[in-house]
């Protein structure tokens, strides 16, 4: 239990940033993809929420936002904002697989839908996929 509650307090983490970062791509990104951007934004805000309430069930505190949160590189144009963008989608994809392994049952099968869907986005932002979304060290790896 004590290790569901530390990946689901990191996926929570990993909302909170992703949440922050879409505020930047917003506020950069074209108007052709300023949908999939609100889009992802309120995906994260949902998954944020229901992670909050799934520490309480874990009966942990949940942990709050930071601030703000240091961008992984400057932002200054569209192109940045959907590389950000899918930046964002593959940290979060790697929380959720840690989540995947720590959880059971239903909280389990929500976090492998999470990942999914952060594989998916992840995606759509880069243009292709990566062979293991959610595994930083086999998505570098060439077959």
């Amino acid at each position: 239990m004590q290790a569901e509650l530390k990946a689901v307090q990191a996926a929570l983490r990993a909302e909170h940033a992703a949440v922050y970062g879409y505020g930047v791509v917003g506020g950069r990104i074209g108007a052709g993809r300023r949908a999939e951007a609100r889009t992802a934004y309120d995906a994260h805000r949902a998954r944020r929420d229901e992670l909050r309430r799934a520490v309480r069930d874990l009966g942990g505190e949940p942990e709050s936002s930071a601030a703000a949160y240091a961008l992984p590189f400057p932002v200054p144009d569209a192109a940045a904002a959907a590389r950000l963008a899918a930046e964002l989608e593959e940290r979060v994809a790697g929380v959720y697989a840690d989540l995947v392994r720590a959880a059971g049952g239903t909280r389990r099968s929500a976090a492998a839908e999470s990942l999914r869907e952060a594989a998916v986005r992840a995606a759509r932002w880069r243009g292709g996929s990566v062979a293991f979304p959610g595994l930083a060290e086999r998505s570098g790896a060439s077959g």
